[in-house]
């Protein structure tokens, strides 16, 4: 993403897994104020953690002092294994979540990601919740309604959506949303990929932080 992503690897169930973190501007923040981690779109389809959202996600929460992590799924760059329909990648990014706490105990935790990652994130902060630790909060970004079974979420979860979604209908996120009550974030004119409007998935997230 810049000249100050480390790059890192860690071990899970299908072998090795590639790994980014971006550190906020230690002028701004002399230490990191939380964590984020980051979830990228269908491996088979393309996605890796270079993908432009998955990057304008890491930007937004560096720029609010967080430390943005994020892996290449299974099958993706340097990463072993194969595409696990969201389970193995669920627990992928639970391994990803404890090295970060390790190195970062203590800090709050966000859970952020963009269309098949939704999934992911969604499911990995409906197990910390049953463990009595969940993130302080979603962003799910292009949310993966009606290709996968998303769990409920919480109700401060912030979901950003194109209105022009083909590959996702607004619809569709309309239909899961409405019997949890929560509320839509809708981009006009965006696309699926948020094609020159990715300035606003930023701009919201780092709003919402700062509120």
């Amino acid at each position: 993403m810049n000249a100050h992503t480390e790059i890192f690897f860690l071990t899970g169930a299908a072998g090795q897994l590639e790994c980014a973190l971006d550190l906020p501007d230690s002028t701004l923040f002399p230490a990191a104020r939380g964590v984020a981690l980051i979830a990228h779109p269908h491996p088979l389809y393309g996605g890796s953690m270079g993908n432009k959202v998955a990057q304008t996600l890491a930007r937004a929460f560096v720029a609010v002092g967080y430390a943005a992590a994020r892996m290449n799924f299974r099958g993706v760059g340097q990463s072993a294994g194969m595409h696990d329909e969201g389970r193995g990648e669920t627990d992928d990014m639970a391994l990803l979540l404890a090295h970060m706490h390790q190195r970062y105990p203590e800090l709050p935790i966000a859970l952020a990601g963009f269309s098949f990652g939704t999934f992911v994130q969604a499911q990995l902060q409906q197990r910390l919740t049953a463990q009595g630790t969940p993130a302080e909060r979603l962003v799910l970004v292009g949310s993966a309604a009606g290709k996968w079974a998303m769990p409920e979420v919480p109700a401060n979860t912030v979901l950003i959506h194109g209105e022009l979604d083909d590959t996702i209908p607004l619809s569709d996120v309309f239909d899961w949303a409405r019997p949890q009550d929560l509320p839509v974030i809708v981009i006009p004119g965006a696309d699926h990929f948020f094609h020159r409007k990715l300035q606003h998935i930023k701009n919201f997230v780092v709003e919402m932080w700062r509120q």
